[in-house]
């Protein structure tokens, strides 16, 4: 049979392609820079694994998915068309209701998690997703996601995310900032305190 390739090869270096993997236990943990850090309820870790960079505004309430510090600190630094990264959370935590301009899909990691979205009137559904379920979100789509695994309190688990784009922005409803701002935390957000600095223990391994 004759066939002919039609997609161009391309053959990195060994160095090319180190600079293509991120070991968990190296990788930087974020708990802040984003409006609903502060908030108790919406506490959790989020790592920029692959490509996360800032969307092209940063004003208005858009901010990228990871918040503002990780967008700058991706592990592997390409721009191909998606993003991948983790979230680490203690059960009952995750973030307020938010939207995306782009997909983004969810994958169970460890524990039990809970995908929320937004009906046109107002209602909330959901879907319970244990370890490998997977849920995908298109743009526009009011979502947020929060660990419901029973057990102890103090014990992390893991979501991992894949986000289309290279520069894909979020922002968070209309409710969930009147509650931020009410609760004080968009003050702090836009003074740039907190924790977006911290790194991560790995608590969740």
């Amino acid at each position: 049979m004759a066939f002919e390739e039609r997609i161009p090869r391309a053959y990195p270096s060994r160095a090319d392609m180190q600079a293509r993997v991120a070991r968990f236990k190296d990788l930087r943990g974020f708990d802040g820079g984003l409006p609903d850090s502060y908030m108790p309820q919406a506490q959790r870790i989020l790592y920029n694994v692959i490509g996360f960079q800032p969307p092209a505004v940063e004003d208005g309430g858009m901010t990228s998915p990871v918040g503002a510090k990780a967008a700058r600190m991706s592990a592997i630094k390409i721009s191909e068309g998606f993003n991948l990264g983790y979230c680490e959370a203690l059960p009952g935590k995750g973030p307020m209701m938010h939207n995306h301009d782009t997909n983004e899909t969810f994958i169970a990691m460890t524990g039990r998690w809970r995908a929320s979205w937004e009906n046109a009137d107002g209602s909330v559904d959901y879907a319970d997703l244990d370890p490998l379920d997977v849920i995908s979100f298109p743009p526009g789509v009011i979502r947020r996601f929060e660990n419901i695994t029973e057990g102890p309190a103090d014990a992390y688990s893991v979501l991992m995310f894949v986000i289309a784009g290279d520069g894909p922005g979020a922002e968070f409803t209309t409710a969930a900032m009147t509650e931020i701002e009410q609760a004080g935390g968009l003050a702090r957000y836009e003074a740039g305190q907190g924790g977006d600095d911290w790194v991560s223990p790995h608590t969740a391994r």
